[in-house]
């Protein structure tokens, strides 16, 4: 309990409400649990398994807009976390959470790390899911425009899009807060710690209200519920392609033609791997849509939705599970897509790598869209 507050340079008492304070922004009695002692061993995790899918993915043979999508959005969700581990580690881990945060440089650098980066990260990630969806719907259901639009220059083209608009709409969060040095009184002794307010800048264009307000309110439609609903109708047409492409596979199977039986069954077998993915990522981004439209609705409308502090528990568990899930993804590539296994195998089990390459490059199993090969489908993963 902070009994009273010195602003230094001054003599009177001066209440300070943003004193940057982990111990008032989160949760801690979880979150010590969760980013004190399980986050270690899942930081280690998360860097081995997103660093083996950059090295597949990466090799020549792999170059498909499909992969090149996969690629990036493995290394977005890396540094996701990797920006927020150091202050995690410090926290929670060596038990500093319930100190206040001093210099000011470290406050900044704690604001950056814990919320801006990790956020334009994350943004750029679920803006790639969508495009890693499209793509797919495209490849499905509209193959003659696959061969123009969702070749490997575009989607480079997208991807850098991506990560401009993301960090776009993440640039004025580097520069809106002002942090200055404070001293208080706690527990009847002199603490110097920093304060935080909304720079003067924001003050003197927008206005804080309206600048939070824009900021979030774009947030919510385009990275949250505009993303959500886009990934909820993709993910329902592609099913419902699906089903109809098993219908022609076991109409082709019945004819004899086992070639494009084959051909047909490969581009199956990717099309459910990415429902797969795209489902399980708004199993999680649902709930922490939903929970961010609530807070911002109560802090714009001044009414109250649900207790603050059920609110802040479930954005705290939510971004938790959203970073469990950064290993399950090769998980997913080694469970459901042979090509992802065999290159895995060939890279780090055996020893055979450069001529299992150099035949699998000349296979026409591996052509892909805009590759060497013309292809009718992208079935490469």
């Amino acid at each position: 309990q902070i009994d009273s507050f010195y602003a230094k340079g001054q003599n009177n008492r001066d209440e300070i409400p943003f004193l940057v304070n982990i111990t008032r922004e989160v949760p801690y009695k979880y979150a010590v649990v969760l980013f004190g002692y399980i986050m270690p061993f899942l930081l280690i995790i998360t860097i081995i398994a997103n660093t083996l899918i950059v090295i597949v993915l990466a090799q020549n043979h792999m170059r498909t807009p499909t992969n090149l999508v996969l690629l990036a959005m493995a290394i977005a969700d890396l540094l996701t976390l990797l920006f927020p581990a150091p202050w995690y580690f410090y926290m929670y881990t060596f038990g500093n959470h319930d100190k206040v945060l001093y210099p000011p440089s470290a406050c900044y650098a704690y604001h950056i790390m814990i919320e801006v980066l990790p956020a334009f990260f994350h943004t750029a990630s679920i803006w790639l899911t969508l495009l890693l969806a499209g793509q797919r719907y495209i490849y499905v259901c509209h193959l003659t425009t696959s061969r123009t639009w969702c070749t490997v220059p575009r989607v480079c083209k997208a991807m850098v899009l991506i990560f401009i608009m993301a960090f776009c709409h993440q640039s004025t969060r580097f520069a809106d807060r002002d942090f200055t040095t404070v001293e208080f009184v706690w527990n009847n002794t002199r603490r110097t710690g920093c304060q935080f307010e909304t720079a003067k800048w924001v003050r003197e264009s927008l206005g804080e209200d309206m600048y939070y307000i824009l900021y979030y309110g774009f947030r919510i439609v385009f990275v949250h519920i505009g993303p959500c609903a886009l990934l909820v109708l993709l993910n329902v047409l592609l099913f419902r392609a699906l089903k109809k492409a098993q219908r022609k596979r076991e109409k082709l199977f019945n004819e004899n033609r086992k070639s494009e039986c084959i051909k047909l069954r490969d581009s199956n077998s990717t099309t459910i791997m990415l429902i797969v993915i795209v489902t399980v990522f708004l199993m999680l981004e649902i709930p922490l849509a939903v929970t961010t439209l609530l807070h911002v609705m109560q802090n714009a409308m001044a009414i109250e939705i649900a207790e603050y502090d059920s609110l802040n528990t479930t954005v705290l568990f939510t971004n938790f599970f959203i970073i469990l899930s950064y290993p399950i993804n090769f998980a997913i590539y080694c469970g459901m897509s042979k090509q992802f296994r065999q290159t895995f195998a060939d890279l780090f089990l055996y020893n055979n790598y450069t001529a299992s390459v150099s035949h699998r490059e000349c296979s026409s199993r591996y052509s892909a869209v805009n590759g060497p090969r013309t292809s009718t489908n992208e079935t490469i993963l």
